[in-house]
């Protein structure tokens, strides 16, 4: 029988890894998804490997989900006179409007919408948090600041404001006019940077129309604090832990990353821990002990899927590295230990006839000789239902729309198949029992769990379950309507 994975693997194109060889050598490494990242190429680079990743998708049967993340806001100082400039601890430094060249003592900070957050007190991060001042005095065009962590100053340097919430939106025009392109496209996913609040959500929605999927990217500390809103308002979350880790203390960042991969599971909604994974794999064809140890934890914790970023789009080794994460993943869903800490945190949730059954499934698969969970779904709800219940055997996640089995790729423990319309529910058994055979995952003397809904094509109503034999002739004799 197949050996399934359940966690996803996501990987980045990028420089790296453009052509079709290497795209195909990556999804047959084990990636599953594939990321668009909107702040680096153009809109024709991006066409140019989307359209590849389809042709691979044709070629190999298999549904491929494709990623956009959206750049958003980026905050920056503006250009120095006479280039880089050393802050020592006690300097004052000032950031203002004028549009001068910096110096020593001052620099451009071309954001109005900073200054009007800002307050006494406020702390300016700058490249990454590598330079660090509290802000002792502030207007509406200017705030004077304190320098508490040393550092060079340079041009265009990033600037992050961890303890205020900006008055900016998510979604700068670039943004916008990106994410028109990505849905036009025909991309499965929207992730979306600098969310703040659930209306950052909520914008890009009434943006995407439905077309994309929208994962909110959690890293600033204003969406750890209004998590609850923007995770109910969100399809998918991704742990973004690099800008996490800037803004927050970087200790308090894994038990972050453990709440809301929980909350995230608890929701039904896939989530995705990303950022440095595997980060010396961008030069070494080998990661370190602790990296490898990074990509098992988040994988025990229960995440969707785990992330690269510069290791598959820019780093020497991007096909070692996805098979790095394929092993890793492997080896720890193969660890009686895994299943005991993903069962301990599994929680009842019977408020619906859906969450009844796939409860129910889950129960039957675990107790009965059950080769795998055949879901049928039109809008993928009762998939990621099944897949919060983290069953022991696969899931094939079966839909006749392709855009729904293309989603639900990112969704853990799924194998997605996309089907012929159906009328009745036997038909629906005979397509669910003949694609768990021929994916490998029973043979004709198992049974499967078949899941559907009547009436057939029509969202939220599944509400039969059945345990069926993979044998067609079997089938036929039991039930010959």
């Amino acid at each position: 029988m197949r050996r399934h994975r359940n966690v996803k693997i996501v990987a980045t194109l990028g420089p790296a890894s453009s052509s079709k060889e290497m795209i195909r050598a990556l999804f047959d490494a084990g990636a599953d998804v594939f990321r668009l990242n909107m702040s680096h190429g153009s809109h024709d680079d991006h066409r140019e490997r989307h359209d590849t990743i389809r042709e691979i998708e044709a070629e190999t049967g298999r549904p491929i989900a494709i990623l956009a993340d959206l750049q958003g806001p980026k905050l920056r100082v503006g250009p120095f006179a006479a280039g880089p400039h050393d802050l020592a601890v006690g300097d004052h430094f000032r950031f203002d409007l004028s549009s001068v060249p910096g110096d020593a003592t001052r620099v451009s900070l071309p954001h109005p919408e900073i200054f009007a957050a800002l307050i006494e007190g406020s702390e300016l991060l700058v490249n990454d948090g590598k330079i660090r001042l509290t802000v002792q005095k502030c207007g509406p065009d200017f705030a004077d600041c304190v320098v508490t962590v040393a550092g060079a100053i340079s041009d265009r340097k990033g600037v992050n404001v961890p303890d205020v919430v900006l008055p900016l939106a998510a979604l700068s025009d670039k943004d916008r006019a990106d994410l028109e392109f990505a849905c036009e496209l025909g991309v499965d996913w929207l992730a979306l940077s600098f969310v703040q609040r659930a209306e950052d959500v909520e914008e890009a929605k009434t943006l995407a129309k439905g077309r994309a999927a929208i994962l909110s990217k959690i890293e600033k500390p204003a969406a750890v604090r209004a998590f609850d809103e923007i995770l109910q308002a969100s399809d998918g979350i991704m742990v973004a832990r690099g800008d996490l880790g800037v803004e927050l203390p970087v200790h308090s960042v894994p038990p972050i990353q453990k709440r809301l991969v929980r909350l995230c599971r608890s929701a039904a909604k896939p989530v995705i821990v990303a950022t440095q994974m595997l980060e010396s794999m961008i030069d070494s064809p080998m990661p370190t002990r602790a990296e490898v140890s990074d990509v098992a934890n988040a994988i025990y914790e229960g995440a969707d899927a785990v992330m690269l970023s510069a290791e598959s789009a820019a780093g020497s080794f991007p096909v070692e590295a996805v098979r790095t994460m394929d092993n890793v993943a492997r080896s720890v869903e193969a660890d009686p230990n895994y299943r005991s800490i993903i069962e301990a945190a599994r929680k009842a949730s019977l408020s619906s006839v859906p969450d009844a059954i796939v409860t129910a499934a889950r129960e039957i698969a675990e107790t009965t000789d059950i080769a795998a969970i055949c879901a049928f779904s039109q809008s993928g709800t009762t998939i990621s239902l099944i897949a919060r219940e983290r069953p022991r055997v696969p899931i094939l996640a079966l839909s006749p729309i392709l855009t729904v089995t293309r989603r639900m790729v990112l969704t853990w423990g799924t194998h997605c198949v996309t089907t012929p319309r159906m009328s009745r529910f036997k038909e629906a058994v005979v397509i669910g029992t003949r694609a768990a055979r021929e994916y490998g995952f029973a043979d004709e003397t198992r049974q499967v769990v078949v899941m559907a809904g009547v009436p057939f094509n029509v969202p939220g109503t599944t509400n039969i379950l059945r345990i069926a034999p993979c044998d067609d002739r079997l089938i036929f004799a039991t039930d010959p309507e």
